[in-house]
């Protein structure tokens, strides 16, 4: 009956934490002891509930039990497939109180956040690089171990992030997805899109330190500065 009269008579003693068991109670004080009692048999991920131990499991197994009934993703956790159901029903609950971006996760609008905030929690152990995701530390991990793991299926090509890959991929397909809406003109990557576009407008974004010189293109402007 707690679920629908709201009461929570079972109380934390280190903070203002309350729920309606004394199971969902135990649990939480584990937050304050740091304890992590269940542990993976396979590696030396721990943690504190039974059910995250069995989510865990399936990054070893495999296991996707959870399936988008609109096309063929599945996924490991309940929550996940909720996410992904938003890709289909286009909602966004998540709402920036800064710009107004909207998003389907709470995960994603904490690192957009970031943007406003400036944080950068994820920092390279090897040197000064810091980051806003887990996800660029690893990419930028790989300038320091040397590893690509992301190869050309054509050719010996190797990189280290997948988007460079997709963009090594148009050289052999010859697709150019980035179209000019003036001309016929079309590319393999947005920004030599974006320096096209300089043709048709009378933009000269690069100028010269020393003299009145611009120009529409980087390289343009290095070329003045060697006279």
């Amino acid at each position: 009956m707690r679920t629908h009269t709201g009461e929570n008579p079972h109380i934390c003693s280190e903070c203002e934490y309350s729920c309606k068991t004394l199971g969902y109670l135990k649990i939480h004080m584990l937050t304050h002891t740091g304890e992590n009692p269940y542990t993976c048999s396979d590696c030396l991920y721990t943690c504190k509930t039974l059910g995250n131990l069995k989510v865990h499991m399936r990054t070893h197994t495999g296991e996707k039990p959870y399936s988008c009934n609109e096309c063929a993703f599945s996924c490991k956790t309940s929550s996940h497939l909720k996410i992904h159901l938003r890709s289909h029903s286009g909602e966004e609950p998540y709402i920036c109180s800064v710009c107004g971006y909207r998003c389907k996760s709470s995960s994603r609008l904490k690192i957009h956040h970031r943007k406003h905030s400036g944080e950068k929690p994820y920092k390279c152990s090897e040197c000064y690089y810091s980051c806003q995701t887990a996800e660029h530390l690893k990419v930028h991990m790989r300038t320091h171990t040397g590893e690509k793991p992301y190869i050309c299926g054509v050719c010996e090509y190797s990189c280290k992030k997948s988007a460079d890959l997709k963009r090594h991929v148009r050289t052999h397909s010859g697709e150019k997805p980035y179209k000019c809406e003036v001309c016929q003109y079309s590319c393999t990557q947005s920004g030599s899109l974006k320096r096209h576009m300089r043709t048709h407008s009378a933009e000269n974004s690069y100028r010269c330190r020393v003299c009145k010189y611009c120009c529409k293109t980087s390289g343009r402007l290095k070329s003045h500065l060697r006279t």
